[in-house]
């Protein structure tokens, strides 16, 4: 192979630092190259890293291998170990060309091979500028980056240190940059996005945020974000929702459990009420919202009741896209040390789970059947509502924005029916 191939696995930050990772790395003159770019957030990700790095090299065995991203912060050791690698980044280094102009040679020991820093130590993000976003018909923009909360469960704070925001000014400008490369819709990302602005001269919240790239980039047509913490969302935020066509109408929460005394093993911020009430004053605002949300199955001491409690926030918040993880018991974390439940337990309590997250999604579809939508068409043959409902988009022209009147659904996806002269080009 030739130049530098980015493997990328995780959230949508890792989506868009991968494209930085990219020009870095091109910078440096790195060539022959396989960037895996990795997520830490359950052994099962990790565990995918790794057999994508084995099947790398079993297809390119001339290429030079760095790994980098969460799961080689906190797990340096594990992949410096593979011989396979030839070399690990942090996830501040993964953002510098000089980490790549300096890689050690070939063959060298797992120590030499390992550039990770003490991301507790990083107080800043830098701006990252990127011109597009490989292979996606949205853009990214980074806003900020690190946690603060410590829950019990989640390792991605020893991956991503404290939180930090990215100057206001230079969001605008990215957002600038990829409009005019010719993006419709921007997605506000963030490991802990609702915290931004904390540590900002004057304390400018997500909302504020929002509103001002709107303002200030008349041109962005569609304006997301991605996962939020509720209990975080400001008086600005609601304000998109209910007046600002602009705003999709489309939330994924961090909600992770219907239990009120689970969240708080978790180290939530948020109660079952919370959640509720939060979902039934954005659906007040904006009838047509749908929401998304993140979920635990299997959460150590989790009974039968308590597992049956997060089924039924799902159904009274409405959840339209519900994604479930077993519960993964991640080393170094306090949840890792409480009493777990039987692995086939967890899978079981998970499918349940996801039962419950279909039967909401099938009545999503249905609820939108007859209705005028307009979907962002993508490369891969679907398209997104403006609520973020997956739709066919076949025969379709990528990047255009085009009317649609919903006919019905797949189970899968909801199937449309086009006005070519409703395109907006």
């Amino acid at each position: 192979m030739s130049g530098v191939e980015v493997i990328t696995f995780g959230c949508r930050l890792n989506t868009y630092e991968s494209e930085v990772m990219r020009g870095e790395a091109e910078k440096a003159g790195l060539n022959n190259a396989i960037l895996v770019n990795t997520c830490a957030v359950t052994g099962e990700a990790v565990r995918q890293a790794r057999q994508a790095i084995r099947r790398a090299r079993r297809d390119n065995p001339h290429a030079r291998i760095i790994v980098t991203g969460c799961a080689a912060q906190t797990e340096k050791e594990t992949f410096a170990g593979m011989p396979e690698v030839d070399a690990v980044l942090g996830n501040e280094e993964k953002l510098k060309s000089a980490s790549y102009r300096s890689l050690p040679d070939f063959g060298v020991s797992a120590e030499e091979k390992v550039r990770v820093n003490d991301i507790m130590s990083v107080t800043e993000t830098a701006p990252q500028m990127v011109k597009a976003i490989d292979g996606h018909v949205r853009a990214f923009i980074q806003v900020q980056n690190g946690c603060d909360h410590r829950c019990t469960f989640c390792i991605i704070p020893f991956g991503r240190g404290n939180s930090r925001s990215v100057p206001m000014g230079a969001i605008v400008d990215q957002a600038r940059r990829l409009v005019e490369g010719g993006y419709r819709e921007i997605v506000l990302t963030g490991v802990d996005a609702t915290s931004y602005g904390a540590d900002l001269p004057g304390q400018p919240t997500l909302g504020l945020l929002a509103k001002t790239l709107l303002r200030q980039v008349p041109d962005i047509l569609r304006l997301r974000l991605s996962s939020i913490d509720g209990i975080e969302a400001d008086g600005h935020l609601f304000d998109l929702i209910a007046d600002e066509p602009r705003f999709m109408p489309h939330l994924h929460l961090s909600l992770q459990h219907g239990c009120d005394l689970i969240l708080k093993r978790m180290k939530r911020r948020h109660s079952r009420q919370d959640a509720i009430e939060f979902c039934r004053k954005a659906r007040a605002l904006r009838p047509q919202i749908s929401f998304g949300a993140d979920m635990i199955a299997g959460f150590p001491t989790e009974t039968a009741e308590m597992a049956e409690q997060s089924a039924t926030l799902a159904e009274a918040c409405g959840i339209a896209q519900l994604h479930v993880f077993p519960y993964s018991p991640r080393p170094g974390t306090p949840a890792a040390r409480m009493p777990q439940l039987d692995r086939a337990l967890v899978k079981e309590r998970a499918a349940h789970l996801r039962e419950t997250g279909q039967k909401l999604q099938l009545a999503h579809f249905s609820a939108m059947t007859g209705s005028r939508q307009t979907i962002l068409v993508e490369n891969n043959g679907l398209a997104h509502t403006e609520n973020f409902t997956l739709a066919d988009a076949t025969g379709l022209v990528p990047r255009d924005l085009v009317s649609v009147i919903v006919t019905g659904h797949n189970g899968k996806h909801l199937t449309v029916r086009a006005d070519p002269a409703s395109v907006r080009n």
